[in-house]
């Protein structure tokens, strides 16, 4: 089975995916990064529904850390915000 790849710069898609994600949801919610994996390799043709999300976390990392620095979104764990990408995080709107 051949992996079927995305159709623009992976970060690129992995960006728009997360800002879809957050704009789905109200105000105030935030996403799990692995949920942004996920949604960003559904439908995709990968030998394993697993380690295809889990493939894209480094896209996603990077397109958060990117999203970040452009002050676009906010970065929180367990209700406090965070400085930077650091261990479990959570990915919410900017303010």
């Amino acid at each position: 089975m051949r992996f079927d790849p995305l159709p623009q710069a992976p970060t690129d898609a992995a960006r728009d995916k997360i800002l879809d994600l957050l704009a789905a949801r109200r105000p105030g919610s935030t996403i799990c990064p692995s949920e942004a994996a996920r949604a960003l390799m559904a439908g995709r043709d990968c030998p394993d529904a697993d380690s295809g999300w889990r493939a894209a976390m480094p896209l996603v990392h990077a397109a958060t850390d990117r999203l970040h620095e452009e002050r676009k979104i906010r970065l929180s764990w367990q209700g406090q915000v965070l400085a930077a990408r650091s261990g479990p995080y959570r990915i919410g709107r900017a303010d």
